[in-house]
Formats: structure tokens, sequence, C-alpha cells
């Protein structure tokens, strides 16, 4: 009877091992996350979806609104940093309204409700820009 058993428990240190390491990894990459970050998290949304329309190019400019500037954007209104409830990005982002929406159907872009509620909570928290990658000091993470 025992016979049966005894590869199981052989293995059951290593499985409990692996459970462990997985288990303290995932905990340490979701530390590491923290807050939003709009390089990480917040550009490519805007990039993907936003920049062609309102971005760096003044020809494609629609409305006047560059979204890749922040100061340009809250100039616009399009967000109010603390507040995305007063915000017309996030009205826009969840109006149903084909004239209101954005981005606008005949872009056939679109964001999941994961990516409108990352950008409402990123304006809820002040709406922080990152400068490109290249030009921010790397820091040693804490361990």
């Amino acid at each position: 009877m025992f016979t049966t058993l005894k590869p199981a428990l052989n293995r059951f240190p290593f499985v409990v091992s692996l459970l462990v390491f997985t288990i303290s990894l995932a905990c340490s990459r979701a530390n590491a996350a923290g807050a939003i970050q709009f390089n990480r998290d917040i550009r490519p949304i805007l990039s993907e979806n936003c920049f062609a329309c309102h971005g760096p190019d003044a020809a494609k400019r629609a409305a006047d609104l560059r979204l890749d500037q922040r100061d340009a954007a809250i100039a616009k209104a399009a967000f109010v940093p603390g507040k995305p409830d007063e915000s017309e990005m996030i009205l826009r982002i969840f109006s149903t309204d084909p004239d209101v929406v954005m981005p606008t159907p005949d872009s056939h872009k679109s964001l999941t409700p994961q990516q409108k509620e990352l950008l409402k909570t990123w304006i809820a928290e002040g709406a922080e820009y990152q400068g490109h990658w290249a030009f921010i000091e790397p820091t040693k993470p804490e361990l």
C-alpha cells in the first residue's frame, strides 16, 4: 500500500517549494507594480488609441487637443487631475453616444473596460506624466 504512495510523498517537498516560490514571485511583482505609472500603464493606451488624432502631428490633430503633453491636455480641459468625473476624457470614453464617444467609431479602435478604469484611476491619482524612459535617471530599487 505504501509503495504506491512513496513516489507521491517524495515529490511533496518539491511541490510545496514550487508553490511557495510561485506565490512569493506573484506577491513581489504585485508590490513592484505599485501605483499607476504613465510610461508603463497609460502611454501605451493613449499611443494606441488617442495619439493618432490627439498627438504631436499638427496636420492630423483633431479639436486642437494634444494628449501627449500634460499641460496642453489640462489647458483644453481634457482631464482635471484628481477629478475624473469632471474630466472630458472620462465622459467621452465611457459614453455610449456614437457622436461623443472616444475613440470615434470610425477609427475602429476601442478601449477595454480595464483600460477605461485604468485611465479613470490615473486621473483620480493626479494624472502625472513621465518623460521618455531614456531621459529618466535610473534608481536602485528597494530590496
